[in-house]
């Protein structure tokens, strides 16, 4: 099955269908500019309903009905398999959402960089493991103030180097400083090597003033797009056997292990067969989006159907006066230039492209179920959610039609 026929069929099975019904037409709606509904929101809901056909464009949306289904389905499906979530922030950037997903089960959330740390806590969550090493002196000071603040901390290390940098940063701030290993899957992004050099910079960090060992992560990041259930299965347990000795020598030398984590959205169902792992450092399964659509799942061994796009950008129509194509207002600066290309929610017979940074451009093939005019709005799901959300200052929470919240993205931008 081609790319395009994959997408229409995860499209049809995912019921975004009927997703366009109305095309609402310039001269119909106002528009709400962003600063105006952030006026009418209090505490982030509005008092009264705005259509979301009122929205000025672009801007970022956010299906509530499809976010609150998989924050119940990957809740659901690891309590069953006996691991946790530890979801990681970097996807939403949105302490809204961090604390939904605390609220159903979740055992705290990941954040790649201290300063999405740092906003997290500033809006009420503590449970934060920050999954990159600080290895510069102001980050690693800026660490040990906020473990000073936040007990719920945790730092991962993968250097003997950086363990004794942190135990003297952690003495001067008057701290003790919890820190996970972090253990290399293969990939040699980051990590230390698993085996003899990971159990010995455990025991390191074990016997360092001002640091406390909490256990290990492992997380192979390429195993997650891995193509078919059966071919992703077998890279993900493969890649963290190393990490699962490892795990074993540390427990023989008295070390704590209480944390072993790593995995997930591609292989949030397969990782509890990992020995001792003990939760998942999940994060697109919140919104998903076209990344995710062609590695197909064990339901579905052609589409990744597991969770509902929840996810779009809203667009509008600027110029449809050539045949077979249309010009939007959502280009690289609205959708990043992410491969695939954003996906028009509920059509078929067309594609769209936003490789131009400031227009998208629709195509339209001989089946296209419909064409668009100047001002007619529609959405498009996103091609990849993390770097999609961090340009924009807010999201609108949809139900039906209606916004019901506007919650800012306060991590945007944060990524030092």
């Amino acid at each position: 099955m081609t790319e395009s026929l994959s997408r229409r069929h995860f499209l049809s099975a995912a019921g975004a269908g009927a997703a366009s019904v109305w095309i609402p037409r310039s001269t119909e709606v106002k528009g709400f500019t962003a600063a105006e509904m952030r006026e009418q929101a209090s505490g982030g809901r509005l008092a009264a309903g705005v259509s979301m056909w009122e929205l000025d464009t672009p801007c970022l949306c956010v299906d509530l009905d499809a976010l609150e289904g998989n924050l119940d389905r990957m809740q659901t499906t690891v309590a069953r398999n006996g691991i946790a979530s530890r979801p990681h922030a970097k996807t939403h950037k949105c302490p809204a959402i961090a604390r939904m997903q605390l609220a159903t089960g979740s055992v705290g959330i990941c954040t790649a960089k201290i300063s999405e740390a740092e906003v997290m806590f500033e809006h009420g969550i503590e449970q934060i493991l920050m999954t990159t090493v600080n290895v510069t002196p102001p980050k690693i000071r800026r660490a040990m103030q906020l473990r000073k603040r936040c007990a719920g901390f945790i730092q991962a290390v993968d250097t003997a180097a950086n363990a004794r940098e942190l135990s003297e940063a952690a003495k001067e701030a008057g701290v003790v400083a919890d820190i996970v290993v972090d253990i290399d899957p293969g990939g040699h992004r980051t990590g230390i090597t698993a085996g003899a050099p990971a159990l010995e910079l455990a025991k390191l960090v074990d016997t360092l003033p001002g640091l406390e060992l909490k256990g290990m992560l492992c997380y192979d990041g390429g195993a997650q797009h891995v193509s078919g259930f059966a071919a992703r299965k077998e890279r993900a347990l493969g890649s963290l056997e190393a990490a699962v000795g490892t795990k074993v020598q540390m427990e023989r030398s008295g070390l704590d292990t209480g944390i072993f984590s790593g995995g997930g959205t591609g292989t949030y169902n397969i990782d509890h067969e990992t020995p001792g792992l003990t939760d998942v450092q999940v994060g697109s399964y919140v919104f998903m989006d076209a990344q995710y659509l062609g590695i197909g799942g064990e339901e579905n061994p052609e589409v990744y159907t597991d969770f509902q796009p929840a996810l779009t950008v809203m667009t509008t129509v600027l110029n449809a006066q050539y045949e077979g194509r249309a010009t939007t207002d959502a280009g690289a600066k609205a959708n990043t230039i992410n491969r695939p290309w954003p996906i028009v929610k509920g059509e078929t017979g067309m594609s769209y492209t936003s490789g131009s940074d400031e227009f998208g451009s629709i195509r339209y093939e001989d089946n296209a179920s419909r064409t668009y005019n100047v001002g007619d709005k529609l959405e498009v799901i996103v091609s990849h959610c993390d770097p999609v959300v961090n340009l924009y200052d807010q999201l609108y929470g949809i139900r039906g039609d209606t916004v019901e919240v506007v919650w800012p993205v306060a991590g945007r931008g944060k990524s030092i």
